[in-house]
């Protein structure tokens, strides 16, 4: 059965949409087959991996509202192993929608649990708030994958979304689960990136991923292309950081044997040296 994977912090540009579209695109080319859910009325995923959201006919939207069959909602980005329920920008009327209806946290996850056992993964794009859409992705959703950007006002509000994730826990989903805390647009140059990393670790310590994303350029310039950093660019620092998230999602749920100290690449795109072992083992 599939895990789903919300990506969630209800702070604006901290690179949720990045993640979800190249940390799926990373485990697709790792031969993991995965779904991505634009959650987000903005469709920033969906434009992202190349579909242009004025031609969705059928997305999110339809799935919470009108509780129509996921799988008619499945479209192909041209990524290898990824597809896309994709949003519109009629998913920002949902939460007034949904607010009479019964059990209105649940509709995502009821949509989404007949297709677990088509996809090895299933990443939820979540909106910057933490509103009734977004709850629907904490109730459906297995573990969520914090982005945290490294500046100044990096915990601002990841304490808000913590105790979310409590009443989350509390009620509507006990079995929901931090997968872990993403530092994003690091800077090594900057020695407010290094602090901020620091204080993270220090509060958070084994919930904070090993994987930093750098600052990257071709990182920034993928989406205009309407492409994800791995069909973009897939030697660029931040394809081989994605890559190395993924690896490590992929060890923390025993789906690879690759070891703990290894990457799958290094900051340079090179393989590790002959016979390290870094070709993950498919269930």
């Amino acid at each position: 059965m599939g895990k789903i994977i919300a990506i969630a912090n209800q702070k604006g540009g901290v690179g949720k949409t990045t993640t979800a579209i190249n940390l799926g695109a990373s485990l697709g080319a790792l031969e993991y087959k995965t779904l991505l859910v634009d959650a987000d009325p903005q469709a920033n995923s969906t434009s992202g991996v190349g579909v242009n959201p004025k031609s969705v006919e059928k997305g999110t939207y339809q799935c919470l509202i009108a509780q129509e069959d996921a799988r008619t909602a499945i479209v192909e980005t041209g990524n290898p192993n990824l597809w896309l329920i994709p949003s519109h920008i009629d998913l920002v009327g949902a939460e007034i929608e949904l607010i009479g209806e019964a059990e209105r946290e649940q509709r995502l996850k009821k949509a989404l649990a007949p297709l677990q056992d088509d996809f090895d993964f299933i990443l939820i794009d979540c909106s910057p708030s933490l509103g009734l859409i977004t709850l629907n992705a904490l109730s459906a959703a297995d573990s969520v994958v914090i982005p945290v950007q490294c500046e100044y006002f990096a915990l601002e509000g990841l304490g808000k979304l913590l105790n979310t994730i409590k009443i989350v826990q509390s009620g509507l989903n006990p079995d929901l689960s931090i997968e872990g805390i993403l530092l994003t647009m690091y800077d090594t140059r900057l020695r407010l990136s290094n602090q901020v990393v620091e204080e993270v670790r220090m509060h958070f310590r084994d919930l904070v991923f090993d994987t930093l994303i750098h600052r990257n350029t071709r990182l920034g310039e993928a989406p205009s292309h309407g492409e994800t950093i791995v069909m973009h660019d897939a030697t660029c620092k931040g394809a081989i950081n994605y890559l190395n998230l993924a690896r490590e999602i992929l060890q923390k749920n025993d789906l690879t044997k690759v070891p703990n100290s290894e990457k799958f690449l290094d900051e340079e795109g090179s393989l590790p040296s002959e016979g390290a072992g870094v070709q993950p083992e498919l269930n």
